[in-house]
């Protein structure tokens, strides 16, 4: 009994190992869904309320491999990543280019921006033009003065 149950296990592992080995071809990953850069937007997050807003941070620690993009995603700060031109008005004095912050800097976050002036920053957001490092865009210098 003990011998049979031995060789069935045995023949058992013996196919499972074939299957396993009868490929030459490493296994694929299904494809991640991806979503063509002309599909709609991501829908702005909706406005907290007034006693939400209360529990949002009114700050944030930059850490290694942030950038405002980013940061303004995340749910805890706007939840729209459109929206980061907010952070880097909030904090013109610490921010010499959009493009380029720094590990242990510490960013005020707007909780009082007007409907007016979240449209600006996402306007400003789709149409500033390409991420250049070490480059003030001339956009961004427009979108400060407002």
């Amino acid at each position: 009994m003990k011998n049979d149950f031995r060789v069935s296990l045995a023949l058992i592992s013996a196919v499972l190992l074939a299957a396993g080995c009868a490929s030459t071809e490493p296994a694929k990953e299904p494809a991640p869904e991806t979503k063509a850069v002309t599909e709609a937007k991501p829908a702005p997050a909706p406005a907290p309320k007034a006693e939400e807003k209360s529990a949002l941070p009114t700050s944030y620690n930059v850490v290694r491999g942030d950038h405002l993009w980013g940061i303004s995603s995340k749910s805890t700060i706007y939840g729209n990543p459109y929206q980061w031109p907010l952070i880097y008005k909030a904090n013109r004095d610490k921010i010499k280019d959009a493009d380029l912050i720094e590990p242990g800097q510490v960013f005020a976050i707007n909780r009082n921006a007007s409907s007016s002036e979240v449209d600006a920053a996402v306007r400003h957001a789709k149409t500033r033009g390409a991420w250049k490092l070490g480059v003030v865009e001339e956009s961004d210098t427009a979108y400060l003065a407002r």
